[in-house]
């Protein structure tokens, strides 16, 4: 069993081969010494604040009910259940008694 040993290349590797010209591309590539771009999350390595703060921005407090409900419910005593006759009756109208139609 041979084993092959390969040394790694030292130094900076950066490899432009890839980098869009002009006009060439619609999706830019941008070069491997390209600066990188400050963004809005510098912040030390806090993303517990960031969050926080994404969360507070993204809330719409005066979206926030105080009530479990809009008051989507009817007014005391206007629901009523039907009885077991009315549910009877209904099912058996028009011919309806549950049994299939292919089978007489």
């Amino acid at each position: 069993m041979s084993t092959n040993h390969y040394d790694a290349p030292s130094g900076d590797v950066a490899n432009d081969d890839y980098k869009s010209r002009t006009g060439q591309s619609k999706i830019p590539v941008q070069s491997d010494n390209a600066a990188v771009e400050a963004t809005e999350y510098d912040n030390g390595g806090e993303s517990d604040k960031q969050l926080e703060k994404d969360e507070n921005e993204a809330i719409d407090r005066s979206n926030i009910l105080n009530e479990r409900t809009r008051g989507a419910t009817k007014k005391a005593g206007t629901y009523t259940e039907p009885g077991d006759e009315e549910e009877v009756d209904n099912l058996t109208a028009g011919g309806n008694d549950g049994t299939s139609s292919g089978r007489q």
